[in-house]
């Protein structure tokens, strides 16, 4: 059903000075286990484009990235061809407006660190896709989650939303298990707490069946 499908995974870094860096907590589990089910589904061109992660999956068109302005520009380079683009990826929103070429010394007890916006990826390809390509976007949100999710699934054009709520009783980075919503236009489904495995392949299910509806 798709030829080639883009999956983004892991976090990005957004550097400071040849030691220090922005970044976040996103362990890039998703992303592998949702490339590991598209092979299992026979998709013959798998993009995998991610961050600093040590979750690696074989046989993909490996593309290794670190800025949120490096993955914008590659998963752009394979856009057009891709049938399904999800954004697994815990891009950075922010990067320091100046880079520091030599380590910036410790001295005074307060350091200001002025940031800017990075582009707001999936937004672009929002904007950019076709009626004949799937979108999917993740969120993580720890207040007015469903009212954030649906904003967010309507701003940037989604196919499907993975939302993820992050609480004490579900702190999702690093673990192997989550619980997480699927957002549509129409609606709103709670998945049992489940193995990001198994969370990969009903997202995959879910990606068919909008493929078979449009």
């Amino acid at each position: 059903m798709f030829e080639s499908v883009i999956i983004a995974s892991g976090p990005t870094i957004e550097p400071i000075d040849p030691v220090r860096f922005i970044s976040n907590r996103s362990s890039g589990k998703t992303g592998f286990h949702l490339a590991n089910e598209a092979k299992k589904r026979e998709i013959d061109e798998i993009i995998f484009i991610t961050g600093p992660t040590n979750y690696i999956p074989s046989d993909v068109n490996l593309v290794h990235v670190d800025t949120a302005i490096s993955m914008r520009d590659n998963i752009l380079t394979y856009f057009k061809e891709a049938g399904v683009i999800i954004m697994a990826a815990a891009v950075s929103d922010y990067r320091s407006s100046e880079y520091c070429h030599e380590k910036i010394k410790k001295g005074n007890d307060r350091v200001i660190l002025e940031l800017v916006k990075n582009p707001d990826i999936l937004k672009e390809i929002g904007e950019k896709k076709s009626d004949d390509q799937i979108l999917v976007g993740f969120a993580a949100e720890t207040t007015n989650i469903f009212k954030n999710a649906k904003e967010k699934f309507e701003r940037k054009n989604l196919d499907l939303l993975v939302l993820n709520e992050i609480s004490k009783e579900n702190p999702v980075f690093n673990e192997d298990l989550n619980q997480v919503f699927f957002i549509y236009k129409n609606g709103i489904i709670k998945l049992d707490k489940m193995s990001k495995m198994e969370i990969a392949v009903l997202i995959w299910d879910e990606i068919f069946k909008i493929a078979e509806q449009t």
